[in-house]
């Protein structure tokens, strides 16, 4: 069954997005764009990354960033010309065939729902120490009510939360990049200027700890995804995701680059505190400024729960445009009041129980789970690379007014992109703990392949 004839024949995913509210406003999507690219994998996760590679940290996540941006870039590229909440597994049915989107859209549901249960257990944590002798389920059952209940209301919920997580991650994120800028330059009053002291050891642990860094940090920026999905319900979708990706370039350079290169210049990278208390914290308590770590705990706690709050959005929206492309149970599809509200329901029900599967199967069928979805986000990448390549040239050909944001250096900078996708798979391949994760992720996408193949057949013969 050719693609193309799938996708002139099927604009479902239009018309099912009409049928979707239309509540997020521009400030709610600039916000979520800008918001998107701060989780809490950037404030806690790259400690780890800063013990392995050292100051070198810095040109993994410069490298990982570029992947990042030329990616954001192909699928603004799709999404501005097809608008759809279905975003990239939309964008590979069109290109590729329905088998592609079906692959590529249920494996990124069970990423986002199992991050959902994941993240819930990481700010039970944070409330746990402030809350001793309190069950950690009963926050994450807390949690869960609050952002289901928002969900299920209305799209606008969804926004306010995700505008004022986001204020508070950026404002905190901007505070944080100007002391450490006056504590280099010297102008902080009772600091000293470390100067290039704890950046003379590049790299500590060779090329080795450069390549484990370098994997930390590409799993750091997932999340940036979201913005495409929400654009389908924001009042100018084209241009929200015109918007948000021209601007992908700075917020990367600013929030990652530029937060790591502090942290690494004014604490040394060996440095306990950087792993145990988080970079962030580390850096902000060797300046002396009271109350940092408590503070970072809330800022950690709201990124936790922002992308709480972003991933069951993002779950439901991509089990609803698969459903009405026929890729899933109908019951997902049912509106009320322009929401997907069995999608929602269902995305919740299986973070929850991601999370009692941590409680109750700790040592087998959860860390499973976890190295299953290890590797989606490299898998949705080469679909959004491919997807962007075939496309390209069907819309030069059918519809080039669409073209409102462009690839840069079609197409050589997407095989690029694909060339430093396959790098990577060869690099977990070579580390025992990521090759894991990679077979896993490997098995479940070859399954879901061939379980969307198997239903494209059984489609074209009717």
């Amino acid at each position: 069954m050719p693609s193309s004839s799938t996708t002139q024949e099927t604009p479902p995913q239009q018309r099912a997005d009409a049928s979707l509210s239309h509540g997020l406003k521009q400030r709610h999507l600039s916000m979520i764009a800008l918001g998107g690219v701060i989780g809490a994998g950037l404030f806690v996760g790259s400690g780890a990354g800063i013990a392995a590679a050292g100051p070198s940290i810095v040109i993994a996540y410069a490298l990982s960033g570029v992947l990042v941006m030329l990616v954001m870039r192909m699928l603004g590229e799709m999404s501005a010309a097809y608008p759809s909440s279905g975003s990239f597994s939309a964008h590979a049915e069109r290109a590729i065939g329905p088998w592609a989107g079906f692959a590529a859209g249920w494996s990124f549901w069970v990423l986002l729902c199992t991050a959902v249960g994941l993240e819930g257990i990481g700010a039970a944590k944070i409330v746990q120490g402030w809350l001793p002798g309190t069950p950690q389920w009963m926050w994450v059952a807390l949690f869960m009510v609050v952002f289901c209940g928002a969900n299920l209301a209305a799209v606008k919920n969804f926004g306010e939360f995700e505008f004022w997580f986001a204020a508070l991650k950026v404002g905190a994120i901007s505070l944080f990049l100007i002391l450490g800028g006056l504590a280099i330059a010297g102008v902080l009053p009772g600091t000293d200027s470390p100067g290039t002291s704890n950046l003379t050891d590049f790299l500590p642990h060779g090329s080795e700890g450069l390549l484990v860094g370098l994997l930390a940090s590409v799993f750091a920026y997932g999340g940036l995804e979201t913005v495409t999905i929400a654009a389908a319900e924001s009042e100018d979708p084209v241009r929200g995701v015109a918007s948000a990706v021209r601007t992908a370039m700075w917020r990367i350079a600013l929030f990652y680059i530029g937060s790591m290169a502090v942290v690494v210049t004014l604490v040394p990278w060996d440095s306990e505190a950087v792993v145990a208390k988080g970079p962030y914290v580390a850096t902000l308590d060797h300046l002396g400024i009271p109350g940092a770590g408590q503070l970072m705990k809330v800022v950690v706690l709201v990124a936790l729960l922002s992308a709480m709050n972003a991933n069951i959005y993002g779950s439901s929206r991509i089990a609803y445009s698969l459903v009405e492309r026929g890729q899933g149970p109908k019951a997902l599809a049912r509106l009320s009041g322009g929401v997907p509200r069995a999608a929602v329901l269902t995305s919740c029900f299986f973070g929850f129980v991601c999370v009692l599967l941590s409680y109750w199967r700790p040592d087998d069928v959860f860390p499973w789970l976890l190295n299953m979805i290890g590797a989606v986000i490299l898998v949705v990448w080469i679909f959004i690379a491919v997807s962007q390549l075939l496309l390209r040239r069907r819309i030069e050909r059918e519809a080039p007014e669409k073209l409102v944001v462009r690839m840069w250096g079609f197409p050589w900078l997407t095989w690029v992109a694909l060339a430093g996708m396959a790098t990577i798979f060869v690099l977990m391949a070579r580390e025992p703990d990521t090759r894991v994760q990679l077979y896993s992720t490997g098995g479940m996408t070859v399954v879901l392949a061939a379980v969307g193949y198997a239903w494209q057949r059984s489609r074209a013969g009717r």
